[in-house]
């Protein structure tokens, strides 16, 4: 008699998984990034980086997705040895900025003006559920952000989730950087980003991985002075990359999808948006710190 009873412990299913407005979410970005790879698929041209990259998305989303329902329904996901809250807000975070970034390069570098037949209308349907889906994500993301003061989950906070931000604007910064000569302020700047990136990835990791509470020094003061660092290391950057980049140098004529100058000015606004990011960073994880409510 013990060994059904065993057996129905197992195949616990758990409904609300698929049922509240979370799951909901989860299931509308599965089906519409499905839908985007299948269209893209079937019209076979998605060659180049570009075209690679908002396939990789696409599936990315998809699988993660579809396993983190998988083991939310079944209830596995508290066998894993990570913070579920924290892995789940940092996807979905992370699938948010793909999406979005996909739906911006996928159109503009495929869909060639004029447009007619059913590979543009195949095309065009993939951008409209690509964009859904990062809406799907964007709702994620607002759902399962933690409440001012709740602190149990360090990625559903707002400088968790910026965390996440920094680290995939530096990844974008990185796929432009193709020549930064032997200036030594151009060599900063690649320092800068390269350094911040790494700190905050490392960051994201052990905060998944419930590594941060072992560590000797109060956490969340090294986080605010990190932030302050990492801030004043990406003003320095945002200065010396223009004045470096552009310095007696003209935009070509013509100037192509590769050309450098529009790389380098890609970079410029990439380094005022985590200039931003690391500000408000900064600014949240002080009130969090030394402006706790009573």
């Amino acid at each position: 008699a013990g060994e059904p009873a065993a057996t129905m412990a197992v195949a616990t299913v758990n409904l609300r998984a698929i049922t509240s407005w979370v799951g909901i979410a989860r299931l509308v970005a599965v089906v519409l990034s499905c839908l985007a790879f299948s269209l893209v698929a079937s019209t076979g041209d998605f060659g180049g980086p570009y075209g690679t990259w908002c396939m990789f998305t696409w599936c990315f989303c998809f699988a993660v997705t579809l396993l983190v329902l998988l083991l939310e329904l079944l209830e596995l996901y508290p066998k894993l040895p990570l913070s579920w809250d924290d892995f789940t807000s940092a996807f979905s975070m992370l699938a948010a900025l793909m999406v979005f970034t996909a739906s911006v390069v996928f159109p503009s570098t495929f869909i060639i003006s004029p447009c007619s037949g059913s590979k543009c209308a195949r095309q065009a349907v993939a951008t409209a559920a690509s964009c859904l889906c990062f809406l799907a994500y964007a709702l994620e993301v607002g759902l399962t952000r933690a409440k001012p003061g709740d602190i149990s989950s360090f990625l559903s906070t707002v400088p968790g989730l910026l965390k996440v931000f920094e680290a995939y604007v530096a990844c974008l910064i990185f796929s432009l950087l193709d020549t930064y000569s032997s200036e030594a302020g151009l060599q900063w700047c690649v320092a800068v980003y390269s350094i911040c990136f790494i700190i905050t990835l490392l960051i994201i990791i052990l905060t998944i991985g419930r590594c941060l509470s072992y560590m000797p020094c109060p956490l969340e003061k090294v986080l605010v002075g990190y932030n302050a660092l990492a801030l004043m290391m990406y003003i320095t950057a945002t200065i010396l990359w223009p004045l470096y980049s552009f310095r007696g140098r003209n935009r070509p004529d013509p100037c192509g999808r590769d050309c450098w100058w529009n790389k380098h000015l890609g970079v410029t606004f990439l380094t005022i948006f985590n200039l931003i990011a690391y500000l408000v960073d900064l600014v949240y994880s002080t009130k969090m710190v030394f402006i706790r409510a009573p």
